[in-house]
């Protein structure tokens, strides 16, 4: 038993000398020793697991030299530890300065937007100011106002989202009514354009949405005539489209327009010469308009005798399919990133 007692002694010794001969020059050799001398499977633990075979007179020796031994290797652990530390700390972050910068990804305006922004921007020139009215509005200023009573059959053109409970409320199926509002308060001359976001209750399609936006636009004054209407139509759309571009109007129907007529304008796509895109006829309609009913003054409080006008509205997304060729309106509305990325080298 003292053979044996005197081997775990000389253990602890050789122990002590393997601790202060281990190499702990880097963040590998000091977890390396951590791993061996203070793990919880270390040599430490071994020797320290040996106690039983330590007789009961000598414990309390052996256990205060594997204590020294083991208090050695976390000073040695400790100190190798604080000084790789402080090295790493002087020699500055672990990255090169020299490298350049990440790029900085430039965000996008929305094709419909931009396209709002031109028209805004080409009515402009020629003295026509915004108006913006509420998307919730009142029947009166939505439908009656600009001709078109309860019982009209006009009424049926347009599908209408009404407010719940409220009878005479209902999301705007145009951007018309901010006409009726500007001619109740302000006195002609008045020259207005009208963008917003309009409402009808249509089925979702490549062509067709239930969420648009249009460009309405209003012009009174005295001896305004259809004539002023087609020169600044025209004018619209070769700064639109380019100054090759030819209109045509045609006679139609609206109810708060006499006469009314629907804008054709050269195909953006065949230039005229015919393509699927336009039937192959070589136009494509993109407006409706016409000079102001009178009983629409008198709705308005604008003396008809004296006065006359003209209207002419237009969807935003229309003329935005038209600009960029895009084949599908719910593109719009998607929100998909590789679609708007396109518009990058608009902004």
């Amino acid at each position: 038993m003292a053979l044996e007692t005197t081997t775990l002694f000389d253990e602890a010794d050789a122990l002590s000398r393997q601790i202060e001969a281990s190499p702990v020059g880097n963040a590998a050799e000091l977890e390396a020793f951590r791993i061996r001398f203070l793990g919880t499977k270390g040599l430490l633990k071994q020797l320290f697991g040996r106690m039983g075979e330590v007789p009961g007179d000598r414990k309390r020796e052996f256990g205060q030299r594997v204590n020294a031994v083991k208090e050695l290797a976390e000073t040695r652990f400790n100190d190798a530890k604080t000084a790789l530390e402080a090295a790493t700390a002087k020699a500055g972050p672990d990255f090169d300065l020299s490298l350049p910068p990440l790029p900085s990804v430039l965000g996008s305006r929305h094709p419909i937007n931009l396209v709002r922004q031109k028209i805004v921007d080409t009515f402009a020139r020629i003295g026509y100011a915004v108006a913006e009215g509420p998307e919730v509005e009142d029947d009166w200023h939505n439908f009656t106002a600009m001709g078109t009573p309860e019982d009209h059959p006009a009424r049926d053109m347009q599908d209408t989202f009404y407010i719940a409970g409220h009878a005479n409320l209902l999301l705007r199926t145009h951007t018309s009514p901010v006409q009726a509002r500007v001619m109740e308060s302000q006195k002609p001359p008045i020259r207005i354009i009208v963008p917003g976001r309009t409402y009808r209750n249509e089925t979702i399609s490549a062509r067709a949405h239930c969420v648009f936006h249009q460009v309405e636009g209003l012009y009174v004054d005295e001896n305004v005539s259809f004539a002023d209407l087609k020169q600044t139509l025209l004018y619209f759309a070769q700064v639109m489209f380019g100054e090759k571009t030819q209109i045509r109007l045609r006679p139609s129907y609206f109810p708060f327009t006499e006469p009314s007529a629907e804008m054709d304008v050269t195909c953006l796509i065949c230039h005229g010469q015919g393509c699927p895109v336009c039937k192959n006829s070589g136009w494509v309609e993109i407006l409706g308009c016409g000079m102001v009913d009178p009983q629409v003054f008198e709705n308005c409080g604008i003396d008809a005798e004296r006065y006359t006008g003209f209207a002419f509205g237009m969807g935003i997304e229309r003329i935005a399919m038209l600009t960029y060729g895009v084949d599908d309106i719910r593109l719009f509305t998607e929100n998909d990133l590789r679609f708007l990325e396109q518009f990058r080298a608009e902004v």
